[in-house]
């Protein structure tokens, strides 16, 4: 890829208008580094299209010039896949200007959003028709629906509902060569040839820039009921999701599992966060059932946990009474990312194993980066429903974070070991991006990976978007 030269500025400006192309300092700051400050890149511009045909100019301009482009939606990832490269050769494609709601159709159960939309702003407008779209992530006031299909986000209600690619009826993609596919299907049933919106879904913009979606809505919940639960161990969860499910059946939406020590940084670090049980516990789980009938889950959750308790799965446990303390017990889940930060370096894992499999790799990983840094701090949580686990680790107590965070791929390398060995994956949620780009050959099949290498030659031949994440990795750029 070249330098992006002053004449395709000029261009790119002409199509999205002088104020929405970015390349002052100050200005372009903001889209180039993630949350966490794991990368920092650099890029000459920052451009901001408002529409689809300005999307499709973009992209085609920039594959004339041979220059990059990395798409980016609400800039939350966790794996580097929308933060340039730190050589600077690239154009950030900012998809925040495509913030429309093009249509609700609570008949179809269906919306069609674009891909600035955030999260919230599709749960608002879902809710405003009397309807759910239930996927919900910490981000959602920032998290952008083009970027939760770019990673195929999973998020709280993947058990009840599943992931982005689940939710997805239908895409509009802006390809390399600047032509769009207007795929925006709406039907449930459609047999006739490939289906191209999964191509799309999770590629994290190496193989075409998603403009806008149409998403499945669900009835709205009329009743819920929200319970914070003391277990004495994550097999102990699973024993409690079986029961669940016996009990509720469809009506479980939520399993979610906690380590105290995740609690414990929530305690110290998030505002006005209270223990909700009166002694600690070295699990928790949060558990949640919903029906679009009125007033028929009180009972079942109080039959639930009375089963649990009776069989030594639950030994405390509260069940929210108000909206408030409903809350309150989502806080304290959706803070754990949050306030790890404050407790210096973490090394993150985003991983999934086989339901059976969960006790038995938290047992063994914990061992595993104990005798790897002693004194580090696994703070453990995550969905217990599909095997997706944040297995986390934060530095010891008084360590140099630096160098705790030099042994990142050591660590790494420890618990995805234990990962394969159950059968499982080393990205649940988050995608590859950057940070997992170099570790997929390992534990991927070679098939796939050959496949992969095809799909994106095929449909980006120039190597213009987004290079460098997922596959082929250019040798500049450091974590930092």
């Amino acid at each position: 890829m070249t330098a992006p030269p002053d004449a395709l500025l000029d261009r790119l400006a002409t199509v999205v208008g002088a104020r929405n192309l970015l390349t002052a300092a100050d200005d372009v700051a903001p889209y180039l580094v993630e949350w966490r400050g794991l990368y920092r890149g650099a890029a000459r511009a920052v451009v901001r299209p408002g529409s689809t045909a300005e999307v499709a100019a973009v992209v085609a301009l920039a594959r004339e010039a041979g220059v990059a482009l990395v798409p980016q939606g609400g800039n939350t990832g966790l794996v580097g896949g929308q933060i340039p490269f730190e050589h600077g050769r690239e154009i950030v494609l900012s998809l925040k200007r495509l913030d429309r709601i093009r249509e609700v159709d609570p008949a179809s159960d269906l919306i069609v959003a674009e891909a600035g939309v955030t999260l919230a702003a599709v749960q608002a407008a879902a809710e405003a028709a009397d309807r759910l779209f239930p996927l919900s992530l910490a981000a959602e006031g920032s998290a952008t629906i083009g970027g939760n299909l770019a990673s195929n986000a999973g998020g709280t209600a993947v058990l009840a509902y599943g992931n982005a690619r689940d939710l997805c009826l239908g895409l509009e993609v802006v390809l390399a060569d600047g032509r769009v596919w207007n795929g925006l299907g709406r039907l449930r049933k459609d047999n006739t040839g490939f289906d191209l919106k999964n191509l799309f879904v999770g590629s994290e913009g190496t193989l075409g820039v998603i403009t806008a979606a149409v998403l499945k809505l669900f009835p709205r919940p009329r009743s819920r009921e929200t319970a914070f639960v003391a277990v004495p161990s994550p097999a102990a969860a699973l024993e409690l999701l079986a029961l669940a499910r016996a009990h509720a059946g469809g009506a479980v939406t939520t399993v979610e599992l906690m380590a105290r020590t995740a609690l414990d940084f929530v305690l110290r670090h998030a505002p006005g966060a209270r223990d909700p049980l009166a002694e600690p516990s070295p699990w928790y789980v949060l558990l949640e059932l919903s029906s679009p009938l009125d007033g028929q889950l009180a009972a079942t959750m109080e039959g639930l946990l009375g089963a649990a308790f009776e069989a030594g799965v639950v030994t405390d446990g509260a069940i929210a009474a108000t909206g408030a303390q409903r809350a309150d017990f989502w806080r304290l889940r959706e803070a754990m990312s949050e306030v790890q930060g404050h407790e210096g370096g973490s090394i993150k894992h985003d991983v999934a194993v086989p339901l059976k499999a969960l006790p038995a790799f938290v047992e063994e990983a914990t061992a595993a980066v104990l005798a790897l840094v002693p004194g580090c701090r696994p703070a453990v949580f995550g969905h217990v429903g599909d095997g997706n686990l944040h297995f986390n680790v934060s530095q010891p107590v008084g360590a140099d974070k630096a160098a705790y965070l030099a042994g990142w791929e050591a660590m790494n390398a420890a618990v995805h070991a234990i990962v394969a060995a159950h059968g499982g994956s080393i990205s649940a949620e988050h995608g590859i991006g950057r940070l997992k780009r170099d570790l997929l050959p390992a534990v991927k099949d070679p098939v796939a990976m050959a496949l992969m290498a095809d799909l994106k030659t095929l449909l980006d031949p120039t190597g213009i978007l987004n290079p460098g994440k997922v596959l082929a990795a250019p040798a500049e750029g450091t974590r930092r």
